[in-house]
């Protein structure tokens, strides 16, 4: 039998997120306009789980400008491929960016760019596994689940610019 998910919401500098988890640990931070299939999930139980309250508590701390380093446990649902690449997001330090060809090089796919930016548009764990953190090869911001102007929020609060949303 599959263990429950729970769900909380919490406001954020970049609009309310939607944290859900479990037993094994954090499954998604989904954004309040996010697609409904992008990340499918099954039923969730509002009730209080630890591994929420201890990712609130670590956003808050990242958007405080306090935390550039996530401790939680995670709990990716998909694909091999997907995971693998959501691994390498996770590779991404603060405050640095990759390209999609960056990362299918660092796989020895140097042709997979596009596998890896379907995969990142995929990523269920937002901002802690920071797909905000993957741009196009000429430096563009390109497509992202909570937007391009909270995309371009996040990195300019690790790069310590000034915060515009």
């Amino acid at each position: 039998m599959e263990q429950p998910l729970y769900r909380r919401t919490m406001p954020s500098p970049v609009g309310e997120l939607t944290l859900v988890g479990g037993d094994a640990g954090l499954v998604a931070v989904l954004w309040e306009n996010d697609r409904p299939d992008r990340v499918p999930l099954g039923p969730l139980i509002d009730e209080e789980h630890p591994v929420l309250a201890a990712t609130q508590t670590q956003l808050r701390e990242y958007f405080a400008d306090g935390r550039r380093v996530f401790d939680l446990p995670l709990d990716f649902r998909g694909t091999e491929f997907q995971r693998k690449v959501w691994a390498a997001l996770l590779e991404i330090p603060f405050g640095e960016t990759r390209s999609y060809g960056e990362i299918a090089r660092g796989f020895g796919t140097p042709g997979a760019s596009r596998a890896v930016g379907a995969a990142n548009g995929r990523n269920p764990i937002s901002i802690i596994a920071p797909c905000h953190r993957v741009i196009g090869k000429s430096g563009n911001l390109t497509g992202f689940a909570g937007g391009i102007e909270a995309k371009a929020w996040l990195l300019a609060m690790e790069e310590g610019q000034p915060l515009l949303l």
